[in-house]
């Protein structure tokens, strides 16, 4: 919604809003403990939840969740649980909630005023007002739209690993080098170091898709990483030196969901194994996006592409039941059209002794998904191409079919 709010408001000592139940107890606190009549060891029974019990968080979003629902007429998401949805006549009201952290937007201030009231009568609350700082990211108004950033993330991540001065580089990655399990280097002496150095990178990528790939690949060596593996983590910290202020600018446009997918076959060196990458977009704005291996070997370059494209239209299916939760439905009359899924070319399937590449088409077909070939970036083609090979598939397969029942056939006589 072009112009909406989004007020941001944090509530003080969440995990205390809840009584259990169930049965909890715990030993007394050191220095109040009290003996019973004939001397035994008491226990406290629990009648609130507190900090550092393991059911606290589930027992809170339950309390939230359920004034939420009974209390102020919200639905709860089905793609997303931590969102809930408000319609009434006046306007729509989003509530997104992260434990204690709850982000309001929707099409009416009033609305949004009288949700904070209503939970601040509830709950002790603070009013963080406009949002500018959640979860790390920082929120910048421009006239070009929302600027989401981690400056002060990248910071401490740096100070944290002594690269506050490191020179810049260009790149996060070096393209020639191919980083592997082992190598003649020795292994990294802090290997905890490497660990919560590359868990900071992996958080990191919520606003920089550019380093989705490079972190990836860094996250596969967390078991016994070396040296050229912590020389690929301060190649990166040292462009994130020089690229401080990069971030992912939401703006206003059109509502077209756009998905593209690729896929890098048997590039892994231990285990031949391809790597998946995709991005969705929204309009101009990149709102998915993934790089990871896959999980089993591709037989062929055509597999691992189809591969990629399953997890791409599974992604795409996301955040189209959003959408459509938000209001947002994606039919031709709507303010968005259908979803449009781009991909390098495949080749024609010629056998079927690989189903995955059958199943793949039919998933894609089933969802009714514009399948597209990149031959210059932005040249289109019709699904066509794809639904023929399918049914040259199912063709040679009838045949072959055919041939292995006549020589049955054949032996029985």
């Amino acid at each position: 919604m072009k112009g909406s709010r989004l007020h941001q408001i944090d509530v003080n000592n969440a995990f205390l809003n809840r009584e259990l139940t169930k049965d909890i107890f715990m030993d007394q606190p050191p220095g109040f403990e009290v003996l019973g009549v004939d001397g035994q060891k008491l226990v406290c029974k629990l009648n609130k939840a507190l900090y550092g019990l393991r059911q606290a968080p589930r027992a809170w979003f339950h309390t939230l969740m359920q004034f939420l629902i009974d209390k102020l007429g919200f639905s709860a998401s089905k793609a997303d649980p931590s969102l809930f949805l408000r319609t009434s006549s006046t306007g729509q009201v989003y509530l997104m909630a992260y434990v204690y952290d709850i982000v309001l937007t929707g099409s009416s201030n009033a609305e949004i005023d009288s949700v904070v009231q209503q939970l601040q009568d509830r709950f002790a609350l603070k009013d963080m007002g406009r949002l500018i700082f959640f979860l790390g990211i920082e929120v910048k108004y421009t006239p070009q739209g929302l600027l989401l950033s981690q400056r002060k993330y990248i910071q401490e991540l740096l100070h944290k690993t002594g690269m506050t001065d490191a020179a810049a580089t260009p790149t996060p990655m070096v393209g020639t080098l191919k980083l592997v399990a082992s190598d003649d280097s020795q292994p990294f002496a802090y290997g905890y170091l490497y660990r919560s150095t590359v868990g900071m990178l992996q958080y990191l990528c919520i606003t920089r898709p550019d380093l989705s790939f490079c972190v990836n690949k860094l996250s596969q060596y967390m078991n016994s990483p070396s040296d050229t593996h912590w020389r690929g983590v301060k190649r990166v910290l040292r462009y994130l030196s020089g690229t401080m202020e990069h971030g992912l600018l939401l703006s206003d446009g059109s509502f077209q969901l756009v998905g593209y997918s690729d896929a890098d076959w048997a590039s892994s060196v231990e285990d031949r194994r391809s790597t998946t990458g995709y991005v969705i977009y929204l309009g101009a704005n990149p709102i998915a996006w993934c790089s990871k291996k896959q999980a089993v070997v591709s037989k062929s370059y055509s597999e691992a592409k189809y591969c990629s494209l399953a997890n791409c239209v599974s992604e795409l299916l996301w955040v189209k039941q959003l959408l459509e939760e938000l209001g947002l439905v994606l039919q031709q009359t709507s303010v968005i059209t259908p979803p449009l899924l781009q991909c390098q070319q495949i080749q024609p399937i010629m056998h079927v002794s690989n189903m995955f590449k059958l199943t793949t088409i039919l998933f894609v077909k089933k969802f009714r998904m514009v399948l597209s070939r990149l031959t210059s970036f932005h040249q289109l083609i019709r699904l066509q191409t794809c639904l023929q090979s399918l049914s040259r598939c199912l063709r040679i397969f009838d045949v072959h079919l055919k041939l292995q029942l006549k020589k049955i056939k054949s032996l029985q006589d």
